[in-house]
């Protein structure tokens, strides 16, 4: 998977790119994340991206010229073009999904007040966001969007079915982990998961998720005991204690 990103900050997403498992991904040749200085491509003499708005307010926006240039040099035609922003789509599991099946997407990072409207207009772009709340520039969310879709592009995790036991993609939160010590301040890991009886452990595991799940989102839990026509008879037991426990 291709993944070209634009932006006037190229340096922040060195760390996210090189190091941990998108670093491995992109050394192995599964990723190919290429960042793009949007500031290369402004004619402005002081080497500027944005301008104040017309109508007036506060802040400024990235102006359309260096944005569309930047764009028609990496090949962004025909492409898929996401602009992360707070008046976007929330990125879901659904949605993270359909960009994981594309071979290659650009993202466009705003700054400043965001940018100019003809260049969202021009490129038909899809703009996304990860959460309601305002950030200084788009390239946080990028990389928020970049690590979750990895997750699923095939090689990019050491176990292809890690990512779908997470908290969320499992349709429950995930259940707690333990690790060495078994003994650690007075607090013991749980005995069922020394036992060695791996029905034991993961039908202890589905009730841990099951009540973090009722007790911190409600509403997954909701939409999960409405969809439970995939449980094995322990599991539909299990769920009939929580809930009538």
């Amino acid at each position: 998977m291709k993944i070209d990103v634009l932006t006037i900050f190229p340096e922040m997403f060195n760390p996210v790119t090189t190091d941990s498992m998108l670093g491995r991904a992109v050394r192995k040749g599964i990723l190919n994340i290429e960042l793009t200085n949007i500031r290369d491509y402004t004619q402005d003499k002081h080497n500027r991206t944005d301008d104040y708005t017309f109508g007036g307010g506060g802040g400024m926006v990235m102006t359309a010229d260096p944005v569309f240039r930047a764009l028609h040099h990496i090949g962004a035609e025909g492409k898929k073009l996401i602009y992360m922003s707070p008046r976007g789509r929330i990125l879901d599991e659904s949605k993270v999904r359909e960009l994981s099946e594309l071979e290659e997407f650009v993202i466009l990072c705003g700054h400043y007040e965001g940018v100019d409207q003809r260049i969202l207009d021009y490129w038909n772009a899809e703009e996304i966001s990860i959460g309601d709340y305002v950030l200084t520039g788009g390239e946080l969310p990028a990389m928020v969007l970049i690590d979750s879709v990895a997750r699923f592009v095939p090689g990019v995790l050491g176990n292809s079915n890690s990512v779908e036991d997470e908290s969320v993609y499992s349709g429950l939160l995930e259940y707690p982990h333990y690790t060495q010590p078994r003994e650690y301040e007075g607090m013991e890991v749980p005995e069922v998961l020394v036992s060695g009886n791996h029905k034991k452990i993961k039908l202890w595991r589905f009730r841990q998720s099951l009540l973090l799940t009722r007790e911190r989102r409600p509403d997954l839990f909701e939409k999960f005991i409405n969809e439970t026509e995939n449980l094995s008879r322990e599991e539909k037991k299990i769920l009939d204690e929580v809930l009538n426990g």
